[in-house]
């Protein structure tokens, strides 16, 4: 039980910290429905389930041994918040900005939210030294698999939560109305951020 609240919270400071995953989530949440930044919360989900599997089977420590691995990871992560960001710059201005409709006439499918939060968290090569270091270094080397499977899954559903709670907050009527005079400098904002994120991924060494 001690180990589970160490490892819950240290994943929870991770996971609350500004990085791609949260820049996001807000991104998704102003340009988008709720029901798109919730799937995209699912998403970021099943990319830490990604993490948490391959760190059980011994791949994440043979990625950070492997410059080639390490780097295909890392230039995929940092073109993808490269793409989403340029994306994001290069969205257009509603006509009517102030009519919740718009948001609906654009919105993306649950399917494309939960792969932007999948890709987003899979493909960042700090995420992957993150939790090797947690199954290395915080779990102990004789914690039992099902131990294991248990942390890795109180992890996941953590991360859904939390983002699920960032998602219903920024898309409440009265928070969206304050930002739809201004959500689309807001989007440029968020593009801007994920471009400089990506550029930052893009030089990070193990």
């Amino acid at each position: 039980m001690h180990q589970l609240l160490l490892i819950a919270g240290i994943h929870l400071l991770a996971v609350m910290s500004p990085g791609p995953d949260f820049i996001l989530m807000l991104r998704n949440s102003v340009a988008y429905s709720r029901r798109t930044a919730l799937f995209s919360a699912v998403g970021l989900g099943l990319g830490i389930a990604t993490h948490v599997t391959y760190c059980l089977l011994g791949i994440a420590l043979v990625i950070s041994k492997s410059i080639l691995l390490f780097n295909v990871i890392k230039y995929f992560g940092a073109a993808y918040l490269l793409y989403i960001g340029i994306k994001s710059l290069l969205s257009k201005k509603s006509e009517h900005p102030e009519a919740l409709e718009t948001r609906k006439q654009k919105d993306i499918s649950p399917l494309q939210a939960i792969r932007q939060g999948y890709l987003t968290n899979v493909l960042n090569p700090k995420a992957t030294l993150f939790f090797l270091a947690v199954f290395t270094q915080v779990i102990s080397s004789g914690t039992p698999v099902v131990w294991k499977f248990a942390y890795g899954l109180e992890m996941v559903l953590a991360t859904i939560v939390w983002f699920s709670v960032v998602a219903v907050f920024m898309t409440q009527a009265r928070v969206q109305k304050k930002f739809m005079s201004i959500k689309h400098h807001i989007e440029h904002f968020f593009g801007a951020v994920l471009v400089a994120l990506g550029l930052k991924v893009a030089l990070t060494t193990r």
